[in-house]
């Protein structure tokens, strides 16, 4: 699993970083995602699908 973040299309909601806070952060200057672990471990696997659902803007994606 790869997770891709799309910072153009994020609006800082933190939703990522309140669902898989080990794998997700959010910028100081904006607001909007840093993945932390681009390729989690296997057990992280559900949180971050979770978070790329809860995502409102879209801007994450799994490959």
């Amino acid at each position: 699993m790869r997770i891709k973040a799309d910072t153009d299309v994020c609006i800082g909601a933190g939703m990522c970083v309140l669902t898989a806070a080990e794998v997700f952060d959010q910028s100081e200057e904006d607001g909007t995602v840093v993945v932390l672990l681009p390729e989690p471990p296997a057990d992280k696997e559900g949180a971050v699908r979770r978070a790329v659902q809860v995502c409102p803007s879209g801007a994450l994606s799994i490959s």
